[in-house]
């Protein structure tokens, strides 16, 4: 199914949702062309009719692949592990499977939209109050879950659709001074991935839009 066209990314260095992408395209190997879209420039560049063609959510992000576009990044994360050779992003085993789409679920539904940008907007001055208490009680809820389905990475000993979500969140955790003390299974893991390198090449710290002075 795949084909010779790169894929292209629309995102925004520091969106979780678009670092999830960088990191699945890194681990698979996968070339790709990147269009920044800058969420606080302009008032969003991601409100403009003109990206609202591309994903009607008006978020990052938005990749133009296969002739589709997909819109999510767990969509985009399984598309391309069900299209790509590489080292296999959900697991064959399918408890582990289910495992690797829970705890992806947790974050991805249960932890970061509450912090995302549009919403922290919306709460004006207690934005850093808000976002800190919903990352807790997800990593309240995600810590125990972890202890029992972690060993190298967060399901087992192979690298997951799991981590891929996991080490942006925590990166968010700390923006904003969440104590990663009290979960110990979360940042031993989160430090084991950081030295590899296809989350090395995904970090915000590294992208063509990341500004001088957030640059590694």
């Amino acid at each position: 199914m795949a084909t010779q066209t790169k894929p292209i990314l629309h995102g925004y260095f520091r969106s979780s949702c678009s670092w999830r992408v960088r990191i699945a395209f890194a681990l698979k190997g996968i070339e790709y062309d990147q269009v920044p879209v800058h969420l606080i420039k302009d008032g969003g560049q991601q409100l403009t009719e003109q990206y609202k063609t591309l994903n009607p959510m008006q978020q990052v992000p938005a990749v133009e692949i296969d002739g589709i576009t997909l819109s999510q990044s767990l969509a985009v994360i399984q598309y391309i592990d069900e299209t790509r050779p590489g080292p296999r992003l959900l697991p064959e085993d399918p408890k582990k499977r289910a495992q690797v789409r829970m705890i992806s679920d947790v974050i991805a539904s249960g932890i970061q939209p509450l912090q995302n940008l549009y919403v922290i907007q919306k709460i004006g001055a207690e934005k850093v109050q808000w976002a800190h208490h919903f990352i807790d009680r997800g990593f309240q809820a995600l810590e125990p879950i972890l202890k029992q389905t972690a060993g190298k990475y967060c399901v087992g000993d192979e690298i997951s659709m799991a981590d891929i979500c996991l080490v942006p969140q925590v990166y968010n955790a700390e923006r904003f001074k969440v104590d990663l003390g009290q979960y110990p299974t979360i940042k031993r893991l989160n430090q084991v991935l950081l030295q590899i390198e296809a989350f090395k090449v995904s970090d915000p710290s590294c992208q063509p839009d990341t500004p001088a002075d957030l640059r590694a």
